[in-house]
């Protein structure tokens, strides 16, 4: 893949990766668990991308997290909070207002075409 190629994929992903952690934090889940998530959705995501990620999300009050020591394992539970729910909605829509216009315009080009 040519390089203004992936650079303009990485910036396409960085937004969604935003809205998809927003979307799938409504119920408490660990990260590790969110990782496999958004994997099986078709989200490519490595650990060192999701949890710095989820350390800005929270430290904006987009999330919180509680850690749960009741299992063998510690592990840090994330859910969204209020605002991050807010956000998450705003960010929903705007996501699908611009494909509808996205999907307009790839439709009007290819009635415009020659040939």
């Amino acid at each position: 893949m040519t390089e203004p190629v992936s650079s303009h994929q990485l910036e396409l992903r960085r937004g969604y990766l935003v809205l998809a952690c927003l979307q799938a934090l409504e119920d408490p889940i660990y990260g590790y668990g969110l990782l496999k998530d958004l994997r099986s959705a078709g989200i490519a995501i490595e650990g060192d991308t999701l949890y710095p990620l989820l350390r800005r999300l929270e430290s904006q009050g987009l999330l919180t997290s509680v850690w749960n020591t009741e299992q063998s394992r510690p592990r840090k539970f994330y859910v969204v909070t209020d605002a991050g729910r807010q956000l998450g909605a705003g960010l929903w829509q705007e996501y699908t207002d611009l494909s509808r216009s996205l999907e307009l315009v790839r439709e009007r080009k290819s009635h415009d075409r020659i040939g």
